[in-house]
Parts: C-alpha cells; structure tokens; sequence
C-alpha cells in the first residue's frame, strides 16, 4: 500500500488537493502484483508567477520512481506525473520481463490491467537506449568557471572536467532554470 507524505511550498495542501493528489497516485498500485509498501513523497511548490512545481519521489526495494512537472494548473501537474510515473513503471517491467525471459525462457506476470499492446510500445520504445556513437576524450584539469564557459561553447548541456585543486573528476549541467548546478565524485 502507498502511503503519502504532502508537503506544500508557498501553498496550504488542503484536503482536496491531498486527496487528488492520493487518488491519482493511488492508481499506480494496479502496476504490482504484491502488496506495494512504499512511501511517495509530494512537494508541491507555488511561485511568484502563479506556476507550479510539482514532484514525485516513490523510493521502492529494486526501484526509484521520480519525476517533476512543471505547469500553471496544480492539477493538470499531478495528472502529467501521473502519466511519467506509469511509463516509468511500463518500461521497467517491460526490461525486468526481457532479462528473466532471455535468462529463463519464461516470462513474467505483471497485474492484469497491462495489456501487450502498451508493453509492445514499451518494448519497442526501449531501443531508444542504443547507443549510436561513442566519443573518447582527455579530461584537461580546469575550473568551474572554465568548465562553464567550456559547455556553452560546444553548445553542450553537460561538461565532464578534472577539477585542478581536488584532482576529482566533476560534472557542470545547465539547469531547467537556465542556472548551472555542479556533480562532484569522490
């Protein structure tokens, strides 16, 4: 069974947005055959403009389910995440029932209400993973600033560097928001 942890950001959750939230969410659950025991996280979030922000976080024992949408209509939001999360649980089953059938010749039973054509579309949509090309490079020992400016010059969202005063491989990424945010590994 999931159950709910709402927190609202520049917004009272009322009653009716908690339970709209919980129904619609609630309709995951018919993706598992055994008794789901999950906690999904909810944040919703109002700016200054009047959109919202809203985000699903459903940690599970093999899987991690997350997505965030983006909109003007809270609503319209939760019904969107409702959609990412249902393909995201399609196409995980759908790789989960390839490896154990390539491994064992035998297929999995998922609960019923997922027919083949939608687990055909999945399948069919999973080649988008192939890889098409791979390019090897040197990573040049630099800072943010200059990784920054690296990125935007490739026209790239992402830029791999070597961070030259910890000597750690970093990642800099150009935000949704257009700022930038920084990986950094140990």
């Amino acid at each position: 069974m999931l159950t709910f942890n709402i927190r609202g950001e520049n917004i009272e959750v009322t009653p009716a947005i908690r339970k709209y939230v919980e129904s619609k969410i609630q309709k995951l659950e018919r993706y598992f055959n055994n008794d789901l025991d999950a906690t999904a996280n909810v944040n919703l979030k109002v700016y200054n403009d009047k959109r919202t922000k809203v985000e699903v976080t459903i940690p599970m024992k093999n899987l991690t389910l997350r997505a965030e949408e983006r909109n003007s209509d809270m609503y319209a939001a939760v019904d969107l995440i409702t959609a990412k999360l249902e393909r995201q649980i399609r196409k995980h089953k759908t790789k989960v029932n390839r490896k154990f059938r390539d491994r064992e010749g035998v297929g999995l039973y998922f609960a019923n209400v997922q027919s083949e054509k939608s687990a055909t579309t999945v399948a069919e949509s999973e080649d988008d993973f192939s890889i098409v090309r791979t390019k090897q490079f040197s990573l040049k020992p630099m800072d943010q600033e200059e990784a920054i400016l690296q990125m935007n010059l490739l026209g790239h969202d992402f830029y791999i560097f070597t961070d030259a005063k910890s000597d750690a491989t970093n990642i800099v990424y150009k935000r949704k928001d257009g700022k930038y945010g920084l990986i950094e590994t140990n």
